[in-house]
């Protein structure tokens, strides 16, 4: 549990371990937390670009709790009571509404500039970071990402080794689109899915780790996000948070994992945050504290632009 709480909160004042290296020491670690699987390389949600796991699941309790939608300042202010499941179901519904399909070609390279923020809790200076990267479509050639500032180039994935979820565009596009079958080929991480087992307690941690891993993508293929929102609708443990926040100049109502006593979600540090009104997705917003330190800090962070490129440098 410590080496996994490390990784997570890994400090961009340090230089970073590799993306290989973070993916199979990340793997190794999920491997003791679970029952032994074919060894692959895997990566995970978070802030290490290009580090990814997976979410299953299906029939979830959702928390309720009442939350502003409205503010006239010529009324009081209009309220209803929503839960995780309306709010991520909106969500879906928006994703769909207003995605542009893509098709990249196998040699471009997926854009995403991100704007990362960290505030110190108690007070302090803001350090802000924007955060450009260019990923290979199908993996063959370098990458090149930047997090928290740091920069680097990627290698492509070695024989014998993949991302879980997916990096590859041609293996996101064969990813089920019905919510449930999707929760399962998920869980399953690459190996063959058993569509008839029900998903195990023990699961379901890594499962909401991996559909927001998947959701983490700047692009998706048609109707995956929207897919991945519904699954995670699903995923027990998911609640919406009381109140409203303010995000990024949008009035936002967030959503939370809150996993199983001892495992490393389970205080729901990380929060997903919709627009009230419309359920689009802005972002997310977490605390965490600075590796080697005893400062805590609130992180949020948001993608401003993505697009499909020919080369590494070039802005859609």
């Amino acid at each position: 549990m410590n080496e996994i709480e490390l990784l997570r909160e890994w400090d961009a004042d340090a230089p970073p371990l590799t993306d290989a290296a973070r993916a199979r020491a990340r793997f190794r670690l999920q491997q003791a937390m679970q029952a032994p699987a074919a060894p692959v390389a895997v990566s995970g949600v978070g802030r290490r670009p290009l580090l990814r796991i997976a979410v299953a699941g299906v029939a979830a309790a959702a928390v309720t709790a009442t939350v502003v939608v409205t503010q006239d300042t010529r009324t009081e202010p209009r309220t209803r009571t929503v839960s995780a499941t309306t709010v991520l179901r909106g969500a879906a519904a928006e994703a769909l509404r207003t995605e542009k399909p893509v098709a990249p070609r196998d040699d471009q390279f997926i854009y995403t500039k991100e704007v990362i923020e960290r505030r110190p809790v108690g007070g302090g200076p803001v350090k802000r970071y924007v955060d450009e990267s260019w990923s290979s479509v199908d993996g063959s050639k370098k990458s090149y990402v930047s997090e928290l500032g740091y920069k680097q180039w990627v290698p492509p994935f070695q024989k014998g080794e993949y991302s879980w979820p997916p990096m590859e565009w041609s293996k996101l596009e064969k990813l089920p689109l019905d919510p449930a079958r999707l929760t399962i080929v998920l869980r399953e991480s690459g190996t063959k899915p058993d569509f008839a087992r029900k998903t195990r307690p023990e699961e379901w941690d890594s499962i909401q780790f991996h559909l927001s891993a998947l959701l983490s993508k700047s692009l998706l293929p048609k109707g995956l996000r929207s897919a991945a929102y519904k699954a995670l609708a699903a995923v027990p443990g998911v609640q919406v948070l009381p109140g409203r926040t303010e995000f990024n100049g949008h009035s936002a109502i967030g959503v939370r994992y809150v996993g199983r006593p001892g495992t490393p979600w389970a205080d729901g540090r990380r929060v997903l945050l919709f627009d009230a009104k419309t359920y689009q997705y802005l972002g997310l917003r977490e605390r965490t504290t600075v590796k080697f330190t005893k400062r805590v800090v609130e992180q949020s962070q948001y993608v401003v632009a993505s697009g499909v490129v020919d080369r590494v440098f070039q802005r859609p």
